[in-house]
């Protein structure tokens, strides 16, 4: 994706409260920096830290105006949107109402079939770790013309897709794997999880994650859009090249209808509430011990050289300086975020890029949590 150059100034906002002992953020500061020099048009980041909060911004939300980007902005998450829901499915099991050996099939029968695909032969548990081998409907040579390039996406950015039609896109191709044999990344996967919850609940995923995260963590800057195509306020503008490439033309993106993404993508927060949100997980405040254990339970995802281990909708990353932080990343139109937090849940860091074709997501993580 890309942008038109423009020189942008860079300025940092103060710390929200002090920081702590020994930590003052100059390495998050500095990766944070770079990103904008690097062509981000701005970044939002938000650290707790045990009881203390701290904040900072680079950049701007709004190239034609200059606007500042605020501490205080609600983004797209993408992908991180997969914690939420796995924490549902896993809330559910705790419950007795499914088990995540479940066959897809047992849940959504009819669902997964066609061109080898056997929803029999899948389990809830393989849909969570991205280990089913289902196509990602994202990958889909159709629907990346229809959305992520220029003329496709100023043509469709306000469809409504059913996760019925997400599904189907990914029937028409071959699995990747047979179930359990490999790891591949797959919207998919959590587009039929959110499914599967509908169908054991009776109530549709936003409701559950509603119910059962948003409203007893208090998030109050967290949403779930269905068909909205705004960002509520505060916000900054989303940007995108809508190109493989880095340079060339910018577009502003930030509306779109959000059902392309579905349980797989949709989600709206703010940076202070994923990290109330990762701290609260990791805290052992959503999910019962045994839960936890299996969210934290991973496989290898084909390449461990990066530190990146996948467990059900939950990564654990082994920084260089030997530190495991747990979280997500998430990537939509115009917006790249990640969240992650140490394995007590007590030293969380959240940030967004509204810009998607640049920034080293990994320097600002490393920077937080290996420097001071």
């Amino acid at each position: 994706m890309g942008a038109t150059a423009v020189a942008l100034s860079v300025a940092l906002a103060g710390p929200a409260t002090a920081a702590p002992a020994g930590r003052d953020h100059t390495a998050t500061r500095e990766a944070l920096r770079a990103a904008v020099e690097d062509g981000v048009p701005g970044v939002t980041a938000t650290v707790r830290d045990g009881g203390t909060t701290w904040s900072t911004t680079a950049g701007v939300g709004n190239l034609r105006t200059g606007k500042p980007r605020s501490a205080e902005d609600r983004y797209r998450v993408g992908s991180i949107t997969k914690t939420f829901v796995s924490t549902v499915l896993l809330q559910l099991e705790a419950e007795g109402r499914l088990s995540l050996d479940d066959t897809v099939a047992t849940w959504l029968p009819g669902v997964v079939e066609g061109n080898g695909n056997d929803g029999g032969k899948v389990t809830v548990r393989q849909l969570m770790n991205h280990t089913s081998g289902i196509f990602n409907y994202t990958a889909d040579d159709d629907f990346g013309t229809a959305y992520f390039t220029k003329d496709g996406f100023f043509q469709h950015r306000y469809d409504t897709k059913t996760p019925a039609d997400l599904v189907a896109i990914a029937m028409s191709h071959k699995p990747d794997f047979a179930p359990g044999t490999s790891w591949n990344y797959s919207n998919t996967n959590y587009v039929l999880a959110g499914m599967v919850i509908q169908k054991v609940t009776g109530h549709s995923y936003e409701t559950e994650i509603r119910r059962r995260i948003i409203n007893p963590l208090h998030l109050k800057a967290t949403s779930l859009p269905g068909t909205r195509v705004t960002l509520p306020r505060p916000s900054s503008h989303a940007y995108s090249k809508l190109a493989d490439a880095t340079t060339g033309p910018t577009y502003d993106v930030t509306r779109l209808n959000p059902t392309i993404a579905s349980s797989a993508g949709s989600m709206i927060s703010d940076s202070a509430d994923l990290d109330r949100f990762y701290g609260a997980l990791l805290g052992g405040k959503l999910l019962p011990a045994k839960q936890l254990k299996e969210m934290k339970t991973t496989v290898a995802t084909g390449d461990d050289s990066d530190g990146t281990r996948y467990g059900l909708g939950l990564a654990d990353i082994t920084l260089p300086c030997g530190v495991h932080v747990w979280g997500h990343d998430g990537g939509i139109h115009g917006s790249s975020s990640a969240a992650v937090t140490t394995a007590d849940g007590r030293h969380s860091l959240a940030f967004n890029f509204n810009g998607d074709w640049s920034g080293d997501a990994g320097a600002v993580v490393v920077g937080e949590f290996c420097g001071k």
